[in-house]
């Protein structure tokens, strides 16, 4: 996985990793699977990863445990997203921090998470077309009505086909894909967190999980918290979690 030193530096701005396009990618009808990781946690960055591959090729991968990241242990994750290499499946991925998510969620005119998740992903698919990876297919994770998003989709996207569904990343072995490279970005940009305010320092056994229910995020969020300055840019602030906390505990202002 890639250093993320730009991302620390840039973290108020969505950031970009991509692998180097394969050849055939360029030459031959292409399938593209989209998913994200890190949706629902209070804390760290949502990811959304593409993976695309020869629409020719893509049984190949129903002999590998390329599956629903969810499903596998990060040692597993890891691994498979290194047999990526061995298949020549290329991928994108979007990092989205918590800083980008809250910009966008607090701001006057809402900008909301589904709009946010569609723009991510429609981007993606963008940045395909735009590297020349030839795309015939593309499957999605459905966020919001799947029909309304599929819609949608195959209105910006007349040339190429388009299905969005439910549990998409159980469903088609691209999507799986897709789903292993984001949870593998967003693992590794928590694990290798850079606090950007002075005087902070938290490993990543003592956030847990990031979601609002683990005991041991709860526990880092009462440590963390500040009075006056609330939470470190590693919490999400659009979330109900941490305005209420803000709205409890925090000191009033005009």
């Amino acid at each position: 996985m890639a250093d993320l030193g730009d991302f620390f530096e840039h973290c108020n701005e969505l950031y970009h990793l991509s692998s180097k396009v394969p050849k055939e990618a360029r030459q031959e009808d292409c399938i593209l699977g989209i998913d994200e990781a890190g949706r629902g946690p209070v804390l760290g960055p949502m990811v959304y990863g593409a993976a695309y591959y020869p629409v020719r090729l893509q049984d190949n991968l129903k002999g590998d445990k390329f599956q629903d990241s969810k499903t596998l242990t990060e040692k597993e994750r890891s691994a498979m997203f290194e047999k990526m290499k061995e298949y020549n499946i290329g991928w994108f991925a979007t990092v989205l921090s918590p800083i980008v998510i809250s910009n966008a969620m607090l701001k006057r005119s809402k900008y909301n998470l589904n709009a946010l998740s569609h723009d991510t992903a429609i981007n993606l698919i963008r940045k395909a077309i735009e590297s020349g990876v030839q795309l015939k297919e593309v499957y999605l994770d459905t966020v919001g009505p799947a029909d309304k998003y599929q819609i949608k989709l195959r209105a910006l996207f007349p040339n190429i086909k388009v299905v969005v569904s439910n549990k998409a990343d159980s469903i088609y072995k691209i999507v799986s894909v897709a789903s292993i490279c984001a949870k593998v970005t967003r693992d590794h940009a928590v694990k290798n967190w850079q606090f950007l305010e002075e005087g902070i320092s938290f490993s990543e056994s003592e956030y847990g999980s990031g979601y609002p229910g683990d005991p041991k995020t709860k526990d880092f969020l009462k440590k963390a918290f500040d009075p006056l300055f609330g939470f470190p840019t590693f919490v999400r602030f659009s979330w109900s979690t941490i305005t209420k906390i803000m709205e409890e505990k925090a000191i009033g202002c005009e």
